[in-house]
């Protein structure tokens, strides 16, 4: 059997808990969404969001970053306080168009099919495509006054496998959407966890639910799918059980990929 080609070899995927990963691509390192606080509470006028354990690793152990992917800025459970501390040293985040303007001169804002390119190491390009994601159910304006905006990304480049990132959304129709763009996706990392809070759309998860995920996975022809956001904090409310247990009843088990703890 002949090896993989690099448009569809799979590279490594850290995790770190919650919505952190860290991956190489064309030569680049990308950390998606960092939080590296301890357990505990993070308050905010509305709500608090606690934390339930360590990080599996430490910011300090990450090495250089070229590019942060982060989903939006507005939530701790996305970017906390050592999470924003890092950003400081990142030449490059990506995030929403409203997270660009309150994150610095270093943020960029990426609106929905909006590209940038970034150069590789060894020569030509990463295509970075931010791509539409909903925090809850329903539609983007009757979400977002709620929760925010958010972003995922695709990474494309020549020779090299398509990336998705779906960041905080909780939409099958904009996994549709991005599926008409760019299916096959060759690694989605796919947020999950199914979080809900009661008083919040009656309880309604605001990102996918395991069998979400599985749909997803198969609206996007995905070949490998790096789970994230399941772990780490209180209101998650399904893990990688529920996880494992809805991609085997999808006969999708063999696509799961957990990731490398570092």
């Amino acid at each position: 059997m002949s090896a993989p080609s690099a448009a569809t070899a799979q590279f490594p995927v850290r995790v770190f808990g919650g919505p952190t990963t860290l991956f190489e691509y064309g030569g680049l390192r990308f950390l998606t969404d960092p939080t590296f606080d301890p357990p505990g509470d993070h308050r905010t006028p509305a709500i608090v969001l606690t934390k339930t354990a360590p990080p599996a690793g430490d910011p300090a152990d990450l090495g250089p970053i070229d590019v942060v992917l982060l989903s939006h800025d507005e939530h701790a459970d996305n970017l906390d306080t050592s999470g924003r501390a890092l950003l400081a040293d990142v030449p490059l985040t990506l995030t929403t168009p409203s997270g660009g303007q309150r994150l610095g001169e270093k943020a960029t804002g990426l609106a929905n099919w909006e590209s940038v390119e970034l150069n590789r190491p060894d020569g030509g390009t990463v295509t970075v495509t931010g791509v539409p994601a909903i925090h809850g159910p329903g539609r983007r304006e009757d979400v977002e006054p709620f929760c925010g905006e958010v972003v995922g990304f695709v990474l494309t480049g020549e020779g090299l496998p398509t990336v998705y990132v779906s960041g905080d959304n909780a939409s099958l129709d904009a996994v549709k959407k991005i599926a008409e763009r760019f299916a096959p996706v060759d690694t989605a990392i796919l947020f999950a966890g199914a979080p809900r809070f009661a008083g919040l759309f009656d309880g309604e998860v605001i990102v996918l639910d395991s069998a979400q995920a599985t749909e997803a996975a198969q609206l996007l022809g995905a070949r490998r799918v790096v789970p994230a956001h399941y772990d780490s904090w209180a209101h998650f409310t399904e893990g990688r059980e529920e996880l494992a247990a809805a991609f085997a009843s999808a006969g999708l088990a063999d696509r799961l990929d957990w990731g490398q703890r570092p």
